[in-house]
């Protein structure tokens, strides 16, 4: 299925732990910033909203440390934007940052605006994307490397077939989009990534969810294991030897790193419903649903896309992946069955193919390297292709002031 233009969007990376006021005028903008604040990019920001648009946050300040960063939007020209910024410099904090929301459109008064050391004049209506990239860039580093793009693949039940999708996947886009991937593999206790790429690596997740505070670039880059050009390994130790109760933020410190590192990472996230599971698979980029043409999984598919448009409104919907189908003598629900009950096209429907997964599992190789050109294989590309087809945007931001601009010279034009 190819990219539709809402899937298009641009990686931001999650805005640092940070505080932000904003000061609103318009009711719809006040919704609108506190719907951004529980954006999974928003986690770690501490937001506070009110009305009263520039007026109240110098009253708010004359006495009041300023925060990190000071969002104030302005009606129009009666409100006295520019008088309201010449006092909000008189008691600003150093290091604060400003940005405004206009419903002018007069590119001399953004200019004005630029002058007094505001940070970025977003017209109204402003998109909640846009807004929580605006706020991420305010805090990137100039030239910094783009961050990667986190995909976590999830098994609708378990048995599945997530976790060999997910690794076929990571061994496709190293390979076929030349990009450099990390498979993580988060099932501590029964992970098979090191099974099904033939390595038994040392060191692996353990030591970086267990000692969260030795974890650092250096430790990482030893933990992980090369599997192939631009693949990596950061497998699971499979061992017994304790239980795993993880925190709920227990893989935070490690995906954030591996933003930092490399392109693209997918998450092999094991099929089990913890306070972690579910934050990995809201704080990922890109969701897949791995499921099997039965009831079982059709419901609890339905259930997670309800959940997931529920925490993620300002993403893309998951993607819907139907695996091990056309099995001899079962019944199944059709593929086209499924997708409609689901109201989402699938983005992949994988047949039932033994001989093939099983000789690649059993041999520690992926389905291309078994059997190149099988249609299994096929679907794997076509795979990579999507999840990675939003990685040439990057994080780059559109110019704000262009669609200003535009807006302007159509204005003068008609």
């Amino acid at each position: 299925m190819p990219d539709t233009p809402d899937t298009q969007e641009r990686i931001i990376a999650p805005v640092p732990r940070i505080t932000i006021q904003a000061f609103c005028e318009a009711p719809e903008t006040a919704a609108m910033i506190e719907g951004i604040a529980a954006d999974r990019r928003m986690r770690k920001a501490h937001v506070k909203v009110q009305m009263g648009g520039g007026a109240a946050a110098v009253e708010a300040y004359r006495h009041a440390p300023t925060p990190n960063v000071i969002l104030i939007e302005f009606l129009g020209l009666k409100s006295r934007p520019l008088e309201c910024l010449d006092q909000l410099a008189e008691v600003c904090d150093e290091g604060t940052k400003v940005l405004v929301i206009g419903h002018v459109n007069d590119v001399m008064l953004y200019r004005r605006f630029i002058q007094r050391g505001v940070s970025e004049y977003l017209m109204a209506p402003v998109e909640p994307v846009d807004l929580i990239g605006t706020l991420s860039d305010l805090f990137t580093a100039p030239g910094a490397k783009p961050v990667g793009r986190t995909i976590a693949v999830y098994g609708a039940k378990g048995g599945v077939g997530s976790s060999t999708i997910a690794h076929n996947l990571a061994w496709t886009v190293a390979r076929e989009q030349d990009t450099a991937t990390v498979i993580a593999d988060l099932d501590v206790a029964f992970g098979t990534a090191s099974l099904n790429f033939n390595q038994d690596p040392p060191q692996g997740i353990a030591e970086a969810v267990f000692a969260p505070e030795r974890l650092d670039a250096n430790l990482l880059d030893r933990l992980l294991s090369k599997c192939a050009d631009n693949l990596s390994l950061l497998s699971a130790p499979a061992t017994l030897d304790r239980t795993v109760d993880l925190t709920e933020p227990a893989f935070d410190a490690l995906t954030d790193l591996l933003r930092a590192a490399v392109p693209c990472i997918v998450l092999d996230v094991p099929h089990r419903w913890s306070a972690w599971t579910r934050r990995v698979l809201i704080g990922a980029d890109e969701i897949l649903i791995v499921a099997a043409p039965d009831l079982a999984s059709l419901r609890n598919v339905k259930n997670l896309l309800a959940l997931f448009q529920q925490q993620r409104p300002n993403d893309t919907r998951a993607r819907v992946i139907l695996n091990g189908t056309g099995v001899p003598k079962r019944p199944e629900i059709a593929a086209a069955e499924f997708a409609k009950a689901l109201d989402l096209p699938l983005q992949a429907v994988i047949p039932f193919d033994p001989a093939l997964f099983g000789t690649a599992a059993n041999n520690g190789q992926m389905i291309a390297e078994v059997q190149a050109g099988s249609k299994a294989a096929d679907i794997f590309s076509d795979l990579a292709a999507t999840v990675t087809g939003r990685a040439e945007i990057r994080r780059a931001r559109p110019n704000l002031l262009e669609p200003l601009l535009a807006r302007l010279t159509g204005k003068k034009a008609s």
